[in-house]
């Protein structure tokens, strides 16, 4: 112990500076739910599909649950069954063995269907790429409405894709 105590003396404690205030995410989040209640007129439900990612993208998807994101009280929930969602949230590479669950899934949901392909991973294939084992972008298996970049994304960013996907079905 005394020699962690000598250490932090003699380093200091290195931390990174916190992040620099932004526009209240609040006041943003409150805009997000008018508009969503504006353009659909009720609740939004989502389908999570982890199509062969490295789990970066679920972790901010699930920060969106926290009290500080609130994504339920925004009018948007997260659905177990295609069948009962608006939107698919399809994250990672598509690899090889989810190519046909994620086409059975987007064959199950229901018409008019939105997909929203999250991190550089999702929209190009990433570090991984094309190969023997990964079939890339998930645009090569479904067809993709709107991408949200990043390794991985902040949890706003989903949520402004996410938007920006219904805003853009709204425009149809």
């Amino acid at each position: 112990m005394w020699n962690i105590i000598r250490q932090i003396t003699r380093n200091g404690i290195r931390t990174e500076a916190p992040p620099a205030e932004s526009a209240a995410p609040e006041v943003e989040a409150q805009r997000i739910h008018d508009d969503l209640l504006a353009i659909l007129g009720r609740a939004l439900a989502i389908r999570q599909v982890d199509a062969g990612s490295c789990n970066g993208c679920e972790l901010e998807i699930n920060a969106l649950g926290n009290p500080y994101y609130n994504i339920e009280g925004l009018g948007i929930k997260f659905v177990a069954s295609p069948r009962h969602a608006d939107l698919l949230l399809v994250t990672g590479p598509v690899s090889r063995n989810m190519a046909q669950a994620l086409k059975r899934t987007y064959d199950a949901t229901p018409d008019p269907k939105l997909v929203v392909a999250v991190g550089n991973c999702g929209i190009d294939g990433g570090i991984f790429g094309e190969s023997y084992a990964s079939c890339g972008r998930v645009a090569n298996v479904i067809p993709v409405d709107h991408t949200v970049a990043g390794c991985p994304p902040a949890p706003l960013e989903i949520l402004r894709g996410i938007l920006g996907a219904v805003r853009r079905r709204r425009g149809r």
